[in-house]
């Protein structure tokens, strides 16, 4: 059996009345400073990582361990139950980088950027984007900072790389647009 190359969010994986795993991992996993992005869908701590672990795709390996950074959760329980069992989770003291470093059983350590689940759906997506290509060099913190200084767009919101162009019918072109 061969194993997939594609890298990406997972299919819709979803745990029964869960809406699909947001994940996106680099490929190979851990090839930049950060080895993906995790967008949760709360800030419950047990459910989402309960959910991560039990989802993670099979390609990456099996979660051993996690340790977290406690700000993003509203609170940090030191074992969380999955389908295997327990998951072992430390935190970081009185940090708030946003990232979950992930141990799998093979002792990988993938650093993780933890997404803020009030995120609009375009500075999400950029986010585990951006946290997932391959050689970034840029720290949570940083694809974070840099994302709430934009706009929210959408992709059809961009003008395309022919010359200047605007997608789609109907847009309003950006000299003409009002903020908001």
């Amino acid at each position: 059996m061969s194993t997939p190359t594609s890298p990406t969010i997972p299919p819709d994986i979803a745990a029964p009345g869960r809406a699909a795993l947001r994940l996106r991992l680099a490929e190979p996993p851990g090839s930049g400073y950060l080895g993906g992005g995790w967008w949760p869908h709360s800030r419950d701590l047990a459910v989402e990582l309960a959910d991560l672990v039990d989802h993670f795709p099979p390609r990456a390996g099996r979660i051993v361990r996690a340790l977290v950074s406690p700000p993003d959760w509203d609170s940090t329980p030191r074992r969380i139950p999955i389908a295997r069992g327990f998951l072992k989770v430390g935190s970081f003291p009185r940090d708030d980088t946003h990232l979950v470093l992930l141990t799998t059983s093979d002792r990988t350590v993938l650093r993780v950027l933890v997404v803020p689940p009030g995120f609009t759906r375009a500075h999400g997506e950029e986010a585990l984007l951006t946290a997932a290509s391959a050689g970034n060099t840029l720290s949570a913190n940083d694809v974070l900072e840099e994302l709430a200084h934009q706009p929210a767009t959408g992709p059809m919101d961009r003008w395309t790389d022919d010359g200047g162009s605007w997608w789609g019918p109907g847009r309003v072109t950006p000299a003409v647009r009002t903020g908001g």
